[in-house]
């Protein structure tokens, strides 16, 4: 049995980050997009935007005509970013904070559909976006080799 489990687990480490990179980074993006869209009618905000915000949202601090703004703004333009691989790790930090504030403050329990955003977000802030990416690209991160020495010293 032990040996099934070590074969098992030596097969699972092939698993490519490219490809589970590649999936978070078309989910999460795919999720806060779509969010973005209802909320806006050509290049405008719907007036259920502002109601939403005014309403249901309620955020502290921040006057609901504002949320609506930034909160719109952050939903269409982070995915696009994240999708292309470009400043994703800040993308997706930008969505993950985004994500502990509706947990917080407007949906306080829907850990479970929350916390499956924030896991995608935390794989991509900790590993990066892979190599089919702006950020490879760019700054010529080696995300393989960082991701095999992580992989390594958490076999041990």
């Amino acid at each position: 049995m032990k040996n099934v489990l070590a074969k098992s687990d030596r097969l699972f480490a092939l698993i490519p980050h490219d490809l589970i990179a590649g999936i978070a980074r078309i989910a999460i993006g795919t999720t806060f997009f779509r969010s973005g869209l209802t909320k806006i009618e050509g290049l405008a905000l719907k007036p259920s935007t502002f109601f939403l915000f005014a309403n249901e949202y309620r955020l502290p601090v921040i006057p609901p005509e504002i949320a609506a703004y930034m909160g719109t703004a952050i939903e269409l333009t982070m995915p696009l970013l994240i999708w292309s691989g470009l400043l994703t790790r800040f993308a997706a930090l930008a969505l993950l904070f985004m994500t502990l504030v509706i947990e917080i403050f407007v949906y306080p329990n829907a850990f479970d559909t929350h916390g499956v955003w924030a896991v995608s977000l935390l794989y991509l802030i900790k590993f990066g976006p892979g190599t089919y990416s702006f950020d490879r690209i760019f700054f010529s991160q080696d995300t393989s080799a960082t991701l095999m020495a992580g992989s390594a010293a958490t076999a041990r």
